[in-house]
């Protein structure tokens, strides 16, 4: 049985251990140790997700399947455009791929914002991330291009945005 679950402090190392385990297969090929180390120390450091929790700046939820959690989606409303919101992270373990996990976390979180009369979805995906195509299987369109830095690193990212 499939749930969702709002993430709360305690599901911090959930959260943590999720994305050590899906960064290194989907990252690998496309960026070094040093940085893949490094972004995953910065972005995912205990206190940088307990305080977008508790501020409310991202909600996290998490994919539960028979009571193991397979994956965890977090977003949040953009600072520049109250009426779009960005998807700021997805990741699924790479055992559960093929599942449609990913699928349904977007599926949740559109359902989400729907509630909310929010109609507008963007994400960041790096250029060379086999995951574009799976977002415009979804419908997800590319409208921009955008280098993010982290740290001494930059994250080369297409700007993808759905409506619905």
């Amino acid at each position: 049985m499939i749930q969702f679950t709002d993430a709360a402090i305690t599901d911090v190392p959930t959260i943590q251990d999720i994305a050590e385990k899906t960064w290194w297969p989907t990252y690998s090929k496309i960026l070094s140790k040093e940085e893949i180390r490094y972004m995953l120390d910065t972005i995912y450091k205990t206190e940088t997700i307990i305080e977008s929790i508790s501020n409310g700046s991202q909600h996290y939820i998490l994919l539960n399947a028979n009571s193991v959690s397979h994956g965890f989606a977090s977003y949040g409303r953009r600072k520049e455009d109250p009426t779009v919101y960005k998807l700021h992270k997805i990741y699924v373990l790479p055992e559960s791929h093929g599942l449609g996990y990913g699928r349904l976390l977007i599926d949740e979180v559109k359902r989400r914002l729907i509630n909310e009369n929010i109609r507008i979805l963007d994400l960041n995906v790096n250029r060379y991330n086999n995951a574009k195509s799976f977002y415009e299987k979804l419908g997800f369109s590319v409208i921009a291009h955008e280098d993010v830095p982290i740290g001494p690193y930059w994250m080369n990212d297409f700007v993808m945005r759905l409506r619905f």
